[in-house]
C-alpha cells in the first residue's frame, strides 16, 4: 500500500479514501471504507477517459452488466457513480494476494491439487461473467486473487470499455469490435491472449477459456505456454506463436496436461466451455457456495495471509481516528443509493502496483502533476491512549495471530471449516517472504512478460494488487532551494539488454525536472516526474508515460535520488521490492 497523496480526493462518493493500491489501465484504486464501515476498492476513471463519450455509454453499460454477476468467486460490484464529472466504480475488497504475487514472489507453483481446485473456482467464475454477458478479455494471474475460500476474479467487464474505447468503433460495435486502441496496439497481456484477440477477430467466452489455459499453466509451473518476449526474441514472435505454434506444455504436470492442452486450443469452437470444464476437473467433490470444501493453499501461504492481515489492522483501524478534514469531495452516486454494508473485514491488498506481465489493459497515460488538486491528506497527531477495538476487529486480530504463528494444516483446516519485462524462475518455496534477486529495472521478480514502468530499477509488485509495503515512508516535505548541482546532467545504467538513461535539469518544485528513457531491441519508452524536494536527497514525483507504447510503458511510483560517494546516482522507486538502479556519468 502508498500513503496518499497530496493531490488525492479524501472522499469519493461515500467512501473515505485510506491509500493507494496502484493504478490500471482505468484509473487510479484506492483503498476506502464506507460509513457504514465495509472495506472497499475504489476505482477513479482516469479524466481523460472520462471525456470520452463512447468510454462513458460503454463503461455505463458494463457497469450495469458487472452488477449482475454474482460474487462468489468474484469481487462484487458494490456501487458506481458513471454520470459523475470522473466516474468511479467500487467493488469488494478481497483478501487476499494476487496469483501473480504467490507464484513470482512469495511462495512458487502451487501444488497440483491447488491448481486444479483454482481452475475450478475460476470457471465458476466465468461461468457467472458470461451468464451476465461480459466477456472478462484479461484473465491473467494478477486479475486472480487467492484467499482462504478460493480464488476470486477482479476487473471483469472493464477491458471491454476501454477496447471499444480506444477503437472508436463506440457502444454499438458488438462483440466483434476489434481489440485496438486508438494506436493500433492490443488491448490485453501478451503471454496470457487467445489467437482470435490478436488477430483483431470478434471475441466470444472462448477466449476467456484461452486465457485461463495461460493462468492454469503459471500457477502450476511459473511459465507460459508459449513463453514470454524477453527471452524469446520480444513480442512481435510471442504473438506470432500463440496465433501459430502448439503450446510447449513440458512442464505441466500430466494430471492437468489434458486440462490445459484444451484450454489453449486455436480454434475458439474446440475449446471446452466453463460447465465442461467443471465437469472436467471433478468440481462437484471440491468446492460450494464459492468455497472449497477442504484446505486449498499449503500452509505457509495460510500463515502468510494472517501476517499480513495483522500488518494491515493498524491502517484499517486508523481511519476513523484521523481529524476531519473538509476539502472538496467526489459528488455522492447519483440514481441509486449505497448498497448496504456488512461488518468490516480485514483485507490483503488486492491491487500491487507491480506491473502484469504484458501490457496493462488499456493505455494508461497519466498526465503530469495530480489528478485532483485537493488539500493534502491530514495525518493524524498520536492517540495518548490505543483506541479498544472493536469486537469484530479482536476476532480478526486471533486468528490472524494464530494462523501466523501455526503455519500449518491443522489450523486451515479449522479456519476453512468456519462459515496483486524479465522472465525467470519461480521463487523459491524455502522462505515463503523472501523476495528474489531482481533481474531488470522496473519490472516484477521473474514476471514472464515485459511491461516496463517509470522507475529506472525499482520495480514494484502487485495486481493486482497495494503500493508500498505498509510502514514505508512517504516524501518529505518540499526543499525550497534548487537541486544540487551533482545531481544535474545525464546518467545512464544498463540491465540486462536495456540502456537506461536518466537526464536531470535545474526546476522549481512541481515542474518536469527529469526525463527517463529505456532502450532495448524489442521496447522504447520514455517517462518524467516533477520535482517534489530538492533535498539532497532529490525526491521526484510519480513518473507519467511520455512516449512510447502506454500498454507496455506504465507509469512509476515516486522516486528517491541520492549521489554516492563514488560519483554514481542511485534511484530508489520508494516502496518496491527490487533493488535501486544505481546510474552513472
Amino acid at each position: 500500500m502508498e500513503h496518499l497523496h497530496p493531490g488525492d480526493p479524501q472522499r469519493i462518493g461515500p467512501y473515505r479514501l485510506l491509500s493507494r493500491l496502484g493504478a490500471g489501465g482505468m484509473g487510479q484504486v484506492y483503498l476506502a471504507r464506507s460509513d457504514r464501515g465495509r472495506t472497499v476498492t475504489v476505482k477513479l476513471v482516469h479524466r481523460e477517459l472520462a471525456r470520452r463519450e463512447e468510454f462513458r455509454t460503454r463503461f455505463r453499460q458494463e457497469v450495469s452488466a458487472a452488477r449482475r454477476v454474482g460474487g462468489e468467486w468474484t469481487a462484487p460490484v458494490l456501487d458506481a457513480d458513471t454520470e459523475a464529472d470522473t466516474p468511479w466504480l467500487a467493488t469488494g475488497y478481497v483478501a487476499g494476494p494476487s496469483l501473480r504475487q504467490i507464484v513470482a514472489r512469495d511462495f512458487g507453483p502451487l501444488p497440483t491439487r491447488s491448481v486444479r481446485i483454482l481452475a475450478a473456482g475460476l470457471a465458476h467464475a466465468l461461468r457467472d461473467i458470461h451468464s451476465a454477458g461480459l466477456i472478462h478479455r484479461d484473465l491473467k494471474p494478477s486479475n486472480v486473487l487467492l484467499t482462504i475460500d478460493g480464488p476470486r476474479v477482479i476487473d471483469f467487464g472493464i477491458a471491454r470499455a476501454l477496447e471499444d474505447t480506444g477503437s472508436g468503433s463506440g457502444a454499438g460495435s458488438g462483440a466483434g469490435a476489434l481489440g485496438l486502441t486508438r494506436t493500433g496496439e492490443l488491448v490485453g497481456s501478451p503471454g496470457f491472449m487467445a489467437p482470435e484477440q490478436i488477430r483483431g477477430e470478434p471475441v466470444t467466452p472462448a477466449c476467456d477459456v484461452f486465457c485461463l489455459g495461460a493462468v492454469l499453466m503459471y500457477a502450476a509451473t511459473g511459465a507460459l505456454p508459449f513463453g514470454d518476449p524477453e527471452t524469446a526474441g520480444g513480442l512481435a514472435p510471442l504473438l506470432l506463436r500463440i496465433t501459430g505454434a502448439e503450446p510447449n506444455l513440458a512442464a505441466v504436470p500430466a494430471e492437468l496436461r489434458t486440462l490445459v492442452a484444451g484450454c489453449l486450443r486455436k480454434q475458439p469452437a474446440d475449446r471446452p466451455t466453463p460447465a465442461e470444464l467443471l465437469a472436467l476437473v471433478g468440481a462437484g467433490d471440491t468446492v460450494a457456495d464459492g468455497r472449497a470444501l477442504e484446505p486449498w493453499l499449503p500452509g505457509a501461504l495460510v500463515a502468510q495471509l494472517g501476517r499480513h492481515a495483522v500488518q494491515l489492522l493498524d491502517r484499517e483501524d486508523a481511519g476513523p481516528d484521523r481529524p476531519r478534514a473538509d476539502p472538496p469531495t467526489l459528488p455522492a452516486p447519483t440514481g441509486h443509493a449505497p448498497a448496504p454494508v456488512p461488518a468490516p473485514v480485514p483485507a490483503y491488498p488486492s491491487y500491487g502496483p507491480a506491473p502484469s506481465y504484458g501490457p496493462a489493459p488499456a493505455p494508461t497515460v497519466v498526465p503530469p502533476g495530480p489528478v485532483f488538486s485537493y488539500a493534502p491528506a491530514p495525518v493524524a497527531p498520536a492517540p495518548p491512549h490505543p483506541r479498544p477495538r472493536t469486537a469484530s476487529t479482536v476476532f480478526l486480530v486471533a486468528v490472524a495471530t494464530v494462523v501466523a504463528i501455526a503455519a500449518g494444516g491443522t489450523v486451515y483446516a479449522v479456519m476453512s471449516a468456519d462459515g496483486d519485462p524479465v522472465a525467470g524462475g519461480p521463487a523459491t518455496r524455502t522462505s515463503a517472504g523472501t523476495t528474489p534477486t531482481a533481474t531488470a529495472p522496473g519490472t516484477a521478480p521473474n514476471s514472464p512478460a515485459g511491461a516496463a514502468s517509470g522507475s529506472g530499477g525499482s520495480g514494484s509488485t502487485a495486481s493486482s494488487s497495494g503500493g508500498s509495503t505498509p510502514g514505508t515512508t512517504a516524501p518529505s516535505v518540499p526543499g525550497t532551494g534548487g537541486i544540487p548541482a551533482g545531481y544535474l546532467g545525464t546518467w545512464t545504467a544498463t540491465s540486462g539488454t536495456q540502456t537506461w538513461r536518466l537526464t536531470l535539469t535545474q526546476g522549481a518544485v512541481g515542474e518536469p525536472v527529469m526525463r527517463l528513457e529505456v532502450r532495448s531491441a524489442a521496447l522504447e519508452c520514455g517517462w518524467s516526474a516533477t520535482l517534489q524536494s530538492a533535498g539532497p536527497p532529490v525526491e521526484l514525483s510519480p513518473s507519467s508515460v511520455s512516449y512510447g507504447p502506454t500498454a507496455s510503458c506504465n507509469p512509476g511510483q515516486w522516486s528517491r535520488l541520492t549521489l554516492q560517494g563514488d560519483g554514481s546516482l542511485v534511484r530508489e522507486l520508494v516502496g518496491g521490492q527490487n533493488p535501486p538502479l544505481t546510474y552513472r556519468r
